[in-house]
């Protein structure tokens, strides 16, 4: 293959990879300033947010109303915004991560030597990256479904105070559960507890049902290229063993999602309890 004919799909390549850096650099960096308002421009900061939701979530408990209340509920609107824009630009990197392997796996299949290992390392690099893409998007949507329920492993680790007002407001919540209580406030924590998990266990089953679709078009793929197309049967039978690997483990995670959302008092009583 000549420099000329390989110059267009490398400039895609090009183009595909500086895409894909963009987004990576917004995705680490821009949900924040999206999400934020006048109102709640503090939040960006990690540290501001982890205070700011545990000292709503202490008045909160208090009032034991359902009802977020003038203090949370800023919060779990800024949660919900900062979970929208993350889940679109994991979204949109997810859509560059796939064009990216499928330039890099089609170029590599056309060319030999140095160029061709290098394509291999990017194909396999925007395979691994897709992969973790994907949770993203995944997260992110069930983190918009419950923002609220995505925000309480912030009421958990540093900075941790072993007195005052938060540990007491959870000493009482694990109270309430292991008594069988029931408040406004604990039907909430539970409620977006099980929205939390049952929108994963859903989302979940749909993303499987769509892995193993691509399974069996990667092996019937695989069974229908000629026997002397030997590199094209080897990516495809590396497909066809990795995409039926990850169905499986997302099929596992989404079995513990339902169970926990069918049955929610175990989980909770754990993570109240640190488990998290």
């Amino acid at each position: 293959m000549t420099s000329t004919t390989f110059l267009r799909p490398w400039q895609a390549l090009t183009s595909a990879a500086t895409a894909t850096t963009a987004l990576v650099v917004a995705f680490v960096l821009a949900p924040a300033a999206l999400a934020s308002t006048r109102a709640t421009s503090g939040l960006g900061s990690e540290a501001n947010l982890i205070a700011t939701f545990r000292s709503a979530f202490v008045g909160y408990w208090q009032t034991g109303k359902a009802d977020f209340g003038p203090e949370l509920q800023p919060v779990v609107d800024y949660w919900f915004r900062y979970h929208v824009a993350k889940a679109l630009l994991a979204a949109a990197l997810l859509i560059a991560l796939i064009a990216l392997g499928s330039l890099s796996w089609r170029a590599f299949l056309r060319v030999g030597g140095l160029r061709a290992a290098a394509l291999a390392v990017s194909g396999v690099l925007s395979t691994a990256l897709a992969v973790v893409s994907l949770a993203a998007v995944m997260a992110n949507i069930h983190g918009m479904a419950a923002p609220f329920g995505a925000l309480l492993p912030m009421l958990f680790g540093a900075p941790k105070a072993s007195a005052g007002p938060l540990p007491d407001a959870l000493a009482q919540v694990r109270q309430q559960l292991a008594d069988g209580q029931s408040s406004p406030a604990l039907e909430m924590i539970r409620s977006d507890y099980v929205k939390f998990h049952a929108v994963m266990a859903v989302e979940g089953t749909i993303v499987v049902i769509l892995l193993v679709v691509l399974s069996v078009l990667l092996w019937r793929g695989f069974t229908r290229t000629d026997r002397t197309e030997r590199r094209s049967r080897r990516l495809l039978a590396a497909y066809g063993v990795v995409v039926p690997l990850l169905a499986l483990t997302l099929a596992v995670i989404v079995v513990a999602n339902a169970t926990t959302a069918a049955h929610p008092l175990p989980g909770l009583e754990s993570f109240f309890a640190g488990g998290w």
